[in-house]
């Protein structure tokens, strides 16, 4: 190996840019890996969090049906006081 790199030295520069370019990418592509790692253990306390969300506000669903009650309610109470004369 000695007598190759002395007679080309090409080949040495050749892969000590390959293992610098290597180490390079693993450099950046290990935070981004470590990174969906964490995203993905948290995405199911999140989902979790979702359902629990879904489940506490379904009952909102049925805020129009007591508005429109209220608002009969309201309007039968004033028929009623313009009746009586109030």
């Amino acid at each position: 190996m000695l007598l190759l790199a002395e007679s080309n030295p090409g080949w040495v520069v050749g892969y000590t840019v390959g293992i610098i370019v290597v180490l390079a990418v693993v450099a950046l592509v290990v935070p981004i890996l470590m990174l969906a790692r964490s995203i993905g253990n948290r995405a199911t306390e999140i989902n979790t969090s979702l359902e629990q969300s879904v489940k506490n506000t379904a009952a909102l669903a049925g805020l129009q049906t007591t508005i429109d009650s209220a608002g009969a309610i309201s309007a039968g109470l004033e028929r009623g006081r313009k009746t009586l004369g109030g």
